[in-house]
């Protein structure tokens, strides 16, 4: 009698049954990020979808991707699990915001060695909150057992965004010039960068728990403070861009403020910030205290509490402070662009 090969492929630890259990199981999540395009989505050989092109004069397409690093440690190290796909969506869509594109569509790609439904549901919830709150409907993705490749336990993500953008009204930097004003949006922490330094200092070094809670925080223990969400800025950047005169978007990600604003500077021009313009996070301050980390570096690793830099004309400040306090946002007057070779200059020494 011919083997089963389903069941010899089950036994080398990849299980076809256990795949089609879990994509009938991440379907409905999918289904809350439906939105006006979307022609087909989780379950075919490809995902489907139909901008409104009408609603441009000279539509272009922008895409972008990434992943979480290695907060996926942090989260094995925590058992929470629900937030990594927040992150994984907010690293693609923020990045094509600050563009001045609108997210249409998101997908991602789970690799482990032995799936866990438990996880992979937490996980995936987490990404379909995050195509809900960057307006992106979740239109396909992968799911791979690669047992010998990672440990049972151990997984990787990716991610995959598609959005859309008048190719005049594409936001890049170029019209940055001498004078204009540069404004920080807070972050929600951490985000999703610097991970293996804070793993190195606090899980490592400084051998905190989950549960542990540090003194200056009332409510939230290491887990939670850790792997709170990157905040999709998505809604607000639209919003903002349709109302401000806006010259710049930076998301503020791996690198900092020191590596990332000068990606949008036009040739000839620097910006200089004034690095006591805003508080930061005191999990920043435990971070270098215990890792005895200079400022300079602390502001190359980590957003410092900045997630979002505008660049507006100086004519525009006004406008754009009006704005975002009727929004409720918090927002802090970080510096000015300078002549300079493309770089920050910190106007306090560090």
């Amino acid at each position: 009698m011919e083997e089963d090969r389903g069941e010899r492929y089950a036994a080398a630890g990849v299980s076809i049954d256990r795949g089609n259990r879990w994509v009938d199981a991440i379907r409905p999540l999918a289904e809350k990020t439906r939105r006006d395009g979307l022609l087909a989505g989780i379950g075919g050989f490809g995902g489907v979808f139909r901008p409104e092109w009408g609603k441009y004069r000279d539509p272009v397409l922008v895409s972008g991707t990434d992943g979480v690093g290695t907060k996926l440690k942090v989260a094995q190290w925590a058992n929470l699990y629900e937030y990594l796909g927040i992150d994984l969506v907010a690293m693609c869509a923020n990045d094509i915001a600050v563009m001045g594109a609108e997210p249409l569509f998101f997908l991602d790609y789970f690799a482990t060695g032995k799936l866990d439904p438990e996880v992979g549901k937490r996980i995936f919830s987490g990404i379909a909150e995050g195509c809900q709150q960057a307006g992106a409907a979740l239109l396909g993705g992968e799911t791979a057992e690669m047992p010998g490749v990672y440990r049972d336990s151990d997984f990787d993500l990716a991610g995959f965004v598609v959005g859309i953008a008048d190719r005049e009204r594409i936001i890049d930097g170029r019209s940055i010039g001498l004078g204009h004003r540069l404004y920080g949006i807070p972050s929600t922490g951490l985000h999703s960068n610097g991970f293996s330094l804070v793993r190195k200092v606090l899980l490592e070094e400084g051998g905190i728990r989950p549960e542990d809670r540090p003194d200056w925080s009332d409510d939230l223990d290491w887990a939670h403070l850790l792997l709170a969400p990157t905040r999709i800025y998505v809604k607000l950047i639209l919003e903002m861009i349709r109302a401000v005169t806006v010259s710049g978007l930076v998301h503020v990600t791996g690198g900092g403020l020191t590596e990332n604003i000068p990606r949008i500077l036009p040739a000839g021009f620097s910006a200089r910030i004034n690095p006591k313009a805003w508080p930061k996070p005191d999990v920043f301050r435990q971070i270098q205290e215990q890792g005895r980390i200079t400022t300079r570096e602390m502001f190359k690793v980590f957003n410092m509490g900045i997630g979002l830099v505008v660049v507006v004309p100086s004519d525009q400040g006004a406008t754009l402070e009006r704005f975002l306090d009727e929004k409720g946002e918090s927002f802090h007057f970080l510096g000015e662009v300078i002549p300079g070779g493309g770089e920050v200059v910190y106007d306090r020494s560090f």
